[in-house]
């Protein structure tokens, strides 16, 4: 597998996942309790045996190259890396990333040194388990230039997704990049033999966004200045080279709004979630932080995650997310909130510093209840606050301290509510 170079795209603004992207990269954002979303293909890569990974980003990057310096260092036997590569100035380009296709293109000459045969294009906010070996195995058979990864989606799913047409032998003729919701693409429909059992009716095959390109036919398809690979460089690829799809029938979400953000999140918690964390075989990696395990204190939890380091009391908590370091003290009521945690646990002197200034500890103070939210890092809710739960008009918009996106209340990181507070 040492032939294959894995490229990690780490996305733009993340303006669709704002306020969780306001001091961080898309990649960065926390999941699931303990994991970051860079963890996700970075643990795909490593499960293949894929050791030489770059992560390629140009913003809010200090976050996620922060976790990866603390996470993925391999051994000086296995040549393998996990490295950054942020957009930078050259004599040959001085601008920012203008498209996927743009930022593998500026740093072809990081990747040369490599030698590969194969890339191995991988999006960096997408949920999925993949066996990427056998995707490699069944490029190599194929005898494609290019492979694409498809899942089938229905009709209302496909509506901002790059649609695929393939024959049987799943080779792809044609690509149509995000319809909308009333443009006929009944011609599109999946044949029969590329159906799966995970969609009733009709359904279509869709651009999961995951690429194979032998390394000649990469450099090909990028000397030109076409900017991305979705809506330009595979269209025009598909029309002059043989290019394949692989068909993936597993869970694949792509976390690109808030709402999917905070579905997938409590889809971890139910009895049978989608996406499972407990494959032993396949695990997620993270960062080891060598945390306490956590401490329940005459609570109620149910269906719920409680990552290490929490100390939770006399708290009930239901289909609800609690992650890394979270404090929640006497009385307090999760439901349907996605807990991000903490970063550090406040010393004496800080907690006493924080009473003397009238500023909450870090963590849900005594008392609290709330519903339907996502809390950022660090967040200090104080005592008695009331988040969620009162019949008030939630129009979407940034409310200062807070942010109410797709109906979803969402505190950022390092935000402080005051005893009382009712939101």
């Amino acid at each position: 597998m040492s032939e294959v170079l894995s490229i990690v795209l780490g996305g733009g603004k993340g303006t669709r996942l704002f306020p969780l992207t306001q001091v961080r990269s898309k990649p960065a954002v926390p999941f699931g309790g303990k994991f970051r979303l860079v963890d996700i293909p970075i643990s795909n890569c490593i499960n293949a045996h894929l050791r030489q990974i770059y992560i390629l980003t140009q913003f809010n990057s200090a976050s996620l190259h922060l976790h990866l310096a603390q996470t993925y260092v391999f051994d000086s036997f296995t040549n393998g890396f996990v490295e950054i590569l942020a957009a930078e100035q050259t004599f040959e380009h001085s601008g920012w990333f203008e498209g996927t296709a743009d930022a593998v293109r500026k740093n072809l000459p990081h990747f040369r040194t490599q030698n590969p045969a194969y890339y191995l294009i991988l999006s960096g906010d997408q949920l999925y388990r993949m066996d990427l070996k056998d995707l490699l195995a069944k490029h190599k058979e194929s005898g494609a230039a290019i492979t694409i990864a498809c899942t089938t989606v229905s009709r209302e799913n496909a509506s901002q997704l790059g649609i695929l047409k393939a024959d049987k032998n799943n080779t792809i003729t044609e690509f149509l990049e995000k319809p909308g919701p009333t443009k006929d693409i009944s011609d599109y429909k999946a044949l029969p033999s590329l159906r799966t059992e995970k969609i009733k009716g009709d359904s279509f095959l869709a651009s999961m966004g995951i690429y194979v390109f032998n390394a000649p036919v990469m450099e090909d398809c990028l000397a030109n200045e076409l900017t991305d690979f979705g809506k330009e460089i595979i269209p025009e690829a598909i029309s002059r080279l043989k290019v394949n799809a692989y068909l993936f029938d597993g869970y694949w979400e792509d976390i690109g709004t808030i709402r999917s953000f905070y579905q997938a999140n409590l889809d971890l918690t139910t009895l049978r979630p989608q996406f499972d964390v407990y494959d032993e075989e396949r695990p997620i990696y993270t960062h080891m932080r060598n945390l306490p395990p956590s401490k329940m204190n005459f609570s109620n939890m149910n269906q719920s995650i409680a990552a290490e380091g929490c100390i939770i009391t006399n708290a009930s908590i239901t289909n609800s997310i609690v992650g890394v370091r979270t404090i929640i003290e006497s009385g307090a009521s999760l439901n349907g909130v996605v807990c991000m945690g903490a970063d550090f646990y406040e010393t004496e002197a800080q907690k006493q510093k924080n009473a003397d200034e009238r500023i909450p500890n870090v963590g849900i103070g005594k008392g609290s209840i709330v519903k339907g939210a996502i809390i950022d890092k660090n967040a200090c809710i104080g005592e008695g606050c009331r988040i969620g739960i009162d019949d008030i008009n939630r129009s979407d918009g940034n409310y200062g301290h807070y942010y109410i996106v797709d109906g979803i209340i969402v505190i950022p990181k390092n935000a402080v509510f005051y005893p009382g507070t009712v939101i």
